[in-house]
């Protein structure tokens, strides 16, 4: 990010030692240590070195700090043993609270906000997702000014009772930071325009699109390299994908299709990345089909199914939209297990069940897909002269064609289309 606003990177750097501590209010869909876990991987992804994780009963928050004082003092002794240089969070802080943590850990803090946002910012690649991540972190930083931004406690604004150290100093950071993140905004605007436009043009093809979701690291981005022969970096690493990839595939019955590879979703994901994301997501919520990619051997699997639809609904995805699940990571169960999973989605017309890494499953998941996509499409005789082989070379090519019979002059094919095919090749606007 080229904003002035950027968060002062020397407080930590990659290989810096950190302590995961999670708040543990007895949740009851999740599993401990899978949460710690996903935490830990989100810290790794960052280059930072987990060197512990804690989990502390918490029934009840504390306004100051979160945790009681005595877990403070005993994770102040951890930091001290494990010479670690921070400590994240897995909970969202509010600004009093992370700097008090601060203070008495003597650490820099992060919270799973600000974490995310770290990872977000290290992999937009595109200009747009760069602009999407800075409009995110300006909108999570704005609230944290007299946290994070030390040099204003010597500024001094106003007079008598009214002025406070660094009141009109941090008023001015304020407005220059609601300045720039109207600016943003109106360039993501931009991108949402362009990006309908492209949208507008493939409708009128009409090429399907398919867009793969699920939580990060469920295996979207190596499904959509095996179907596509891309080379989408897919690596076992939380938000190894952020930028949407789109490419053309073909399918049973299907002139052609558009797979569209798009962000992981986490638990809790932060609200600005969720609005900042939404130029982005639109292929999502503009999608013909919706293939829910989920980690079947996780063990948090049934809780992560559960955020990515919350995810969907925040942003705006129909329910009317067609979708079903793809059970990944076959691979990593054992025998027993592996049987009873493929076992339940085969008696399901709405699971397929696969890995992605070997290849198991995965011809019958794009068959899947062709159903899908062509289950509304209609049967129709259709007769052409003997002369038109541009005619018979397109029904070909955007329907399935079951069989044809020849006379003299003319052939007639027997082919299923979709409405709208079959309405644009009686215009012959083909």
């Amino acid at each position: 990010m080229s904003s002035g606003f950027e968060r002062d990177r020397d407080e930590f750097t990659r290989g810096t030692r950190a302590i995961v501590v999670l708040p543990d209010q007895g949740d009851a869909a999740r599993d401990v240590d899978a949460r710690l876990g996903e935490t830990a991987g989100l810290a790794a992804a960052i280059g930072v070195e987990v060197v512990e994780r804690i989990a502390y009963r918490v029934r009840q928050p504390k306004p100051a700090m979160l945790i009681g004082s005595g877990q403070v003092e005993l994770l102040a002794t951890q930091v001290r043993m494990e010479e670690a240089g921070l400590v994240v969070f897995d909970a969202s802080l509010t600004p009093i609270q992370q700097r008090n943590l601060e203070k008495a850990l003597e650490v820099k803090v992060i919270d799973r906000t600000g974490l995310i946002l770290e990872i977000f910012g290290e992999r937009a690649a595109t200009a747009e997702g760069r602009l999407q991540v800075e409009l995110a972190h300006l909108d999570y930083q704005a609230g944290r000014l007299v946290r994070s931004w030390t040099h204003l406690e010597r500024q001094r604004g106003g007079f008598g009772f009214l002025g406070g150290p660094g009141e009109t100093q941090i008023e001015a950071d304020r407005r220059l930071i609601r300045d720039r993140m109207a600016r943003l905004k109106r360039e993501l605007e931009q991108v949402s325009r362009t990006r309908g436009l492209h949208r507008e043009r493939r409708q009128r093809a009409p090429w399907p699109v398919i867009a793969l979701v699920g939580y990060t690291n469920a295996g979207k981005s190596t499904l959509f390299n095996r179907v596509t022969g891309a080379d989408v970096m897919a690596e076992d690493l939380l938000f190894a994908t952020l930028d949407p990839t789109l490419r053309q595939i073909q399918l049973p019955g299907l002139d052609k299709a558009i797979l569209s590879d798009t962000v992981g979703f986490v638990s809790d994901l932060p609200t600005q990345l969720v609005a900042a994301f939404k130029a982005t997501l639109e292929e999502v919520v503009s999608a013909d089909l919706l293939v829910h990619v989920r980690d079947i051997a996780h063990p948090d699997s049934e809780a992560q199914r559960a955020d990515v639809e919350t995810v969907l609904a925040e942003i705006g995805v129909d329910d009317n939209t067609p979708r079903f699940e793809v059970w990944n990571k076959l691979d990593l169960l054992d025998p027993d297990a592996h049987d009873e999973i493929a076992g339940e989605a085969a008696r399901r017309d709405d699971v397929v069940a696969i890995s992605a890494l070997s290849g198991e499953g995965v011809s019958h998941l794009i068959e899947q897909i062709a159903a899908k996509l062509t289950g509304a499409h209609r049967r129709y005789q259709i007769t052409l002269d003997a002369s038109d082989g541009a005619g018979a070379a397109w029904l070909h090519a955007h329907g399935e064609v079951f069989g044809s019979v020849d006379d003299e002059l003319e052939t007639t094919y027997d082919v299923r289309l979709s409405d709208a095919d079959y309405d644009r090749f009686i215009r012959r606007d083909v």
